[in-house]
């Protein structure tokens, strides 16, 4: 079986299981591409149960992207306090919607070159945001998608960057900004690096 099979394979068992999942992740629903954005620079390190709470705390004292970028670092500071790095993320949260209405006009680019520019953003939440905003085809690769491939044997690779160059090489384009989703779910629902466990989670 080639890496494309296996994959194949492996993708049926996860849809199949997690398909039907309703759990909210971070990134999903909320509406204004501005606040995907805002949220994904929330995530890193953090619970999603914990940003979606936080985030919802900070849409309402600032519904607007203008109202963001003109907030007081120890107001967003107050609202952050009780998230991983809250105080490089309140300046980045600021900054970043600063940035939108500056140079981008409000809108967030539907381009990873520009999107990594702005303060906060990596690579990972650039391909998350063009793919839950825009439904770009983009492999969107965190702990879970970066562990799990390699701990099966689909790829082997040190680094996200690699794991997702690997991935690209692999999976058919029509599956790629599906793996985030359904990789994360199975992530958190068996954690490690033992292959015959995560396999086996697949079939109860």
């Amino acid at each position: 079986m080639n890496k494309k099979q296996y994959f194949l394979k492996i993708f049926k068992k996860v849809q199949k299981k997690y398909g039907d999942e309703d759990k909210r992740l971070a990134a999903e629903g909320w509406g204004p591409p501005w606040r995907t954005l805002v949220v994904t620079i929330m995530s890193a390190q953090s619970r999603d149960e914990t940003t979606i709470s936080i985030a919802e705390k900070l849409f309402k004292k600032y519904p607007k992207l203008e109202n963001l970028a003109k907030a007081k670092f120890s107001d967003v500071l107050k609202i952050l306090k009780s998230m991983n790095y809250n105080r490089t993320k309140s300046r980045n949260v600021i900054e970043a919607a600063k940035m939108l209405v500056n140079e981008f006009k409000g809108k967030v680019p539907r381009n990873i070159d520009e999107l990594v520019k702005i303060p906060g953003v990596g690579r990972k939440t650039a391909n998350l945001v063009l793919s839950e905003v825009y439904g770009e085809d983009t492999i969107t690769i965190d702990t879970h998608c970066h562990r799990i491939p390699n701990a099966i044997g689909l790829v082997k690779t040190k680094t996200p960057m690699e794991t997702e160059l690997a991935l690209q090489k692999i999976v058919p384009k029509k599956y790629w900004n599906r793996i985030n989703r359904l990789f994360v779910l199975w992530g958190k629902d068996c954690l490690g690096h033992d292959k015959k466990k995560l396999l086996a989670k697949l079939d109860e």
